[in-house]
């Protein structure tokens, strides 16, 4: 058991408090077909945590902006048409990081590869309360995940330092992101195995199997949380 005290917790979105797997394998199935990609499954493990934006322009090669605009929407519906749901503790956590929040204090924010209309979308079909923040989507850094773009505006969401945040992360892209945007980072092995994570050059300051591990309270302006890795 770890006790760990940050100014505010950053988390990744799909993954991390959501599961959007069984419609982002149906998405992938799709234009798998669509663009002669290949094996649905393997491409949408290749490019879980990084933004859509940047794998469709890579894998189906869409270098009109309106086109690939279109596409990000197309892709975006079937996964929600997939049905996210919210992954285990995740609730519970936020519940706790609202409950007996200073007034004015932003302890929390998401910062996600999805798109701003995608993230709101899927937020709500799994009760997951918005950041009383904002949050940070594809749209709003020209940097994705592993660049520390996404984090570091996150942090400033909060009106904090990077620094002194913990980024809670799935995939290894998010993972290399916190890092570099100089956090504590926190793996949950909800789509990516402990082995894979530990093995991986991510190395986070700690791995959990998922949210139900991990608590949190206020403690006058800081968060105190505690890990039971």
């Amino acid at each position: 058991m770890t006790t760990i005290t940050v100014d505010a917790i950053l988390f990744d979105m799909d993954g991390t408090l959501i599961d959007s797997t069984p419609g982002v394998l149906q998405a992938w199935a799709i234009f798998s077909k669509d663009y002669n990609l290949g094996d649905p499954a393997e491409i949408a493990h290749s490019a879980h945590g990084r933004r859509l934006y940047d794998t469709l322009k890579e894998l189906c090669k869409l270098d009109d902006e309106v086109k690939l605009q279109a596409e990000i929407v197309r892709f975006e519906e079937a996964v929600i048409n997939g049905g996210p749901f919210a992954l285990p503790g995740a609730l519970d956590l936020i519940q706790q990081l609202i409950t007996g929040a200073p007034i004015g204090k932003f302890g929390w924010t998401i910062v996600t590869s999805a798109t701003n209309v995608y993230t709101p979308s899927a937020l709500a079909k799994c009760l997951v309360p918005l950041p009383s923040a904002g949050y940070i989507t594809s749209n709003d850094v020209s940097n994705g995940k592993p660049h520390p773009d996404p984090y570091l505006a996150g942090a400033k969401k909060c009106g904090v330092d990077a620094t002194n945040c913990l980024v809670i992360e799935d995939a290894i892209a998010g993972l290399k992101a916190g890092k570099n945007a100089g956090s504590k980072t926190l793996a949950v092995c909800t789509s990516t195995p402990r082995e894979v994570i530990s093995a991986s050059d991510a190395n986070p300051d700690f791995i959990v199997e998922d949210l139900t591990r991990v608590s949190a309270k206020w403690v006058g302006q800081k968060i105190e949380l505690t890990i039971a890795a």
